[in-house]
């Protein structure tokens, strides 16, 4: 039996916080138990159809009998209307048997069913017909348990000063005979002892006896019932984060067995509200009034019904207070947004300057790397023809000492006809080859694929195609002297031997052919690369 008066009393405990690690972890847990409800309530009624079955399939009157007494058991704490009807049937059928013993037990069953509904007048007229001489040993130590709760929850419910401890002594009187009927480490035993300790105030003792049956291997209703008792004392102790981990874990047990004669989520709701979580609080109350309806608890649903309204009025003043906190936050956070705007606006007005100064930088910037490009790329041009005149201005040099050399030789013996044929033997013509050759040569060791990307602005059909050994022919050689930078058709001219007219011809005719446009054609020769 769960301690009603116990849970009561904490509604009316000076509410404090307290400290509760790992709180938000166990309920949490018992949260996603209590989402799955359906899928075990879903089991339990698949178990109580298969037995229904059982019954009714059932000819003989033990078979009937026994089938009858496993409904009962498995209603007993699942819904009162129908467990209260087949404690009723199982009498009638003990009845028809004329058997002594199984209409005794089955009053035992009537007696159990009618005490967790509440109705104790019931409940005693129900025990006043039993006699304990006619049951058997394994009957009356149910029997003993059944006294014993019947005048422990007589004593809660009463709660009187001058009534209340006698029925305790006699609660604890039949709690003894109970516990005799068992073996040392029953479950019955055990919890007998355990919850009579409690009610004594010695809370050592019954913590051991309910540790002990904590060992053993129980049934869902079990531990939900040991782990409640055991999460009051840790009440009773204020140590209340166990107790709330025991109420949680209790609450769970009472889910997955389908269990709705229990006071676990109302415990734990009353616990939860005094330690200022009215949030959790207000669901488990609610899960607890549910729980108290489907089952038809009459004394449960008044107790919960009396714990409700005070949860959900301070629920209601903790809504009012967070309502009216949002509205300084809802203030606070206007002015934080117009303060923020305003900053935005002055961000955006400084970015924005600082954007344009970053592109004037950035513009400078290409321009000056541009600059360097072109001055790297001049100063390559400039080292490579540099190195090329000097070689070739040696080699003229050498050519006019040689000449001279021959010529004041045959001046001295007078051999004028030797030197006619000496001057008349220079090949112009083979010189200025040999200048163009060297020049291509120097020029494409600079830019080694000017021909290749000048053929690029061409259509295949107008592509240049040089013959073996020549490596630029007129209209490349044209364009190689703008790319290092000769473009006036006058200087074209002279270097290569040409009336200005055909030089500009050349280039007319070579840009007509091209697929680019005439007035991008010479910027893209430039951007041929060395």
């Amino acid at each position: 039996m769960k301690w009603i008066p116990f849970t009561l009393l904490l509604i009316f405990i000076n509410p404090r916080v307290f400290a509760l690690p790992g709180k938000d972890s166990l309920l949490h847990q018992l949260n996603l138990t209590i989402e799955k409800t359906r899928e075990f309530d879903a089991q339990k009624y698949a178990q109580l159809n298969a037995l229904k079955i059982n019954f009714h399939n059932a000819r003989l009157p033990e078979q009937k009998y026994n089938a009858c007494l496993k409904l009962y058991e498995a209603y007993k704490a699942f819904n009162y209307d129908s467990a209260f009807s087949y404690a009723l049937t199982l009498g009638a059928i003990a009845e028809k048997m004329n058997d002594p013993g199984r209409i005794a037990y089955a009053n035992i069953k009537l007696g159990f069913i009618l005490l967790s509904s509440g109705m104790f007048r019931e409940t005693a007229a129900v025990l006043d017909t039993l006699s304990v001489r006619h049951l058997r040993d394994s009957m009356k130590a149910e029997y003993f348990v059944l006294v014993r709760r019947y005048y422990y929850d007589l004593a809660d419910y009463v709660n009187d000063r001058h009534y209340s401890p006698q029925y305790l002594r006699e609660a604890q009187r039949f709690t003894d005979s109970a516990a005799a009927m068992y073996p040392d480490n029953h479950f019955e035993r055990l919890s007998c002892l355990g919850y009579k300790f409690f009610k004594m105030g010695q809370m050592d003792s019954a913590q051991y006896y309910l540790n002990r049956c904590l060992a053993l291997n129980l049934t869902f209703h079990q531990q939900a019932m040991i782990k409640a008792n055991l999460g009051s004392i840790y009440v009773s102790r204020k140590e209340y984060d166990k107790a709330i981990g025991l109420l949680a874990e209790s609450a769970m047990a009472d889910t997955k067995g389908s269990i709705k004669e229990t006071t676990a989520a109302f415990n734990l709701a009353s616990i939860l509200f005094q330690t200022g979580d009215v949030k959790n609080a207000s669901k488990y109350i609610e899960r607890a009034v549910e729980d108290a309806t489907f089952y038809g608890a009459r004394q449960r649903k008044v107790q919960v019904s009396a714990i409700l309204p005070i949860i959900e009025g301070e629920r209601f003043n903790t809504v009012e207070s967070q309502k009216n906190r949002l509205f300084v936050y809802l203030g606070i956070a206007i002015f934080l947004l117009l303060a923020s705007i305003v900053l935005s606006f002055i961000i955006f007005k400084q970015f924005r300057k600082l954007k344009t100064a970053q592109n004037i930088i950035t513009k400078a910037h290409q321009r000056q790397q541009e600059i360097n490009d072109k001055l790297l790329e001049s100063n390559k041009i400039k080292e490579e023809y540099i190195g090329y005149c000097f070689h070739i201005a040696t080699s003229f040099i050498e050519k006019i000492e040689k000449l001279k050399n021959q010529v004041d030789s045959r001046l001295t013996d007078h051999k004028y006809a030797e030197i006619r044929y000496i001057v008349n033997n220079i090949n112009i013509k083979q010189e200025r080859e040999e200048l163009f050759h060297n020049f291509d040569r120097i020029f494409l060791r600079i830019f080694p694929n000017f021909v290749s990307e000048f053929n690029s602005f061409f259509k295949e059909e107008d592509r240049i195609h040089l013959k073996e050994n020549e490596l630029l022919n007129t209209d490349l050689r044209i364009y190689a002297l703008i790319r290092i930078g000769i473009s006036e058709n006058e200087k074209i001219a002279r270097i290569l031997e040409y009336s200005v007219n055909t030089i500009y011809a050349y280039k007319t005719r070579i840009r007509n052919k091209s697929i680019l446009p005439n007035e991008e054609f010479e910027d893209r020769i430039m951007e041929i690369k060395i």
